[in-house]
């Protein structure tokens, strides 16, 4: 606080000084601006509807198909690949689809960092779209 002494009066009048409450409250609003849309991540997921088929219809040949298996190993169409070669495996695989769809598959104990690691790598490797495969 200031104080000023008015003329003819004896007594000092308060005056308040805003301006250290006003960088405050600036410094305050820039942090929340910047840490609000770190914390609005969302994961758009949309499930098939569930169909009550018999026998499921014949996989399609050329679909790419990457699954993370419950001890974490990593299946690419019936065929085990290492985690550090599952991007130049699967460039030239991705494309020769001309709608760059990677089909994606866990198993329900795969462990959770895997199933991201090679989803992040999928994304790697040219696929524009990931499609979870939902089953039971």
């Amino acid at each position: 606080m200031a104080f000023a002494t008015p003329a003819g009066k004896g007594s000092p009048a308060p005056m308040m000084n805003v301006t250290p409450l006003v960088d405050v409250v600036l410094v305050l609003l820039i942090i929340f601006m910047v840490v609000t849309p770190l914390l609005t991540k969302q994961f758009w997921l949309q499930l098939p509807p569930e169909t009550k088929a018999e026998t499921p219809p014949p996989p399609d040949p050329t679909n790419v198909v990457v699954r993370v298996e419950a001890d974490g190993r990593i299946v690419v169409n019936s065929h085990e690949v290492a985690l550090m070669e599952l991007v130049e495996k699967l460039r030239p695989m991705v494309a020769a689809r001309h709608d760059r769809t990677v089909f994606f598959d866990a198993a329900d104990e795969a462990p959770y960092k895997a199933t991201v690691d090679v989803m992040d790598r999928l994304r790697n490797s040219g696929a524009t779209t990931i499609a979870v495969l939902v089953g039971k």
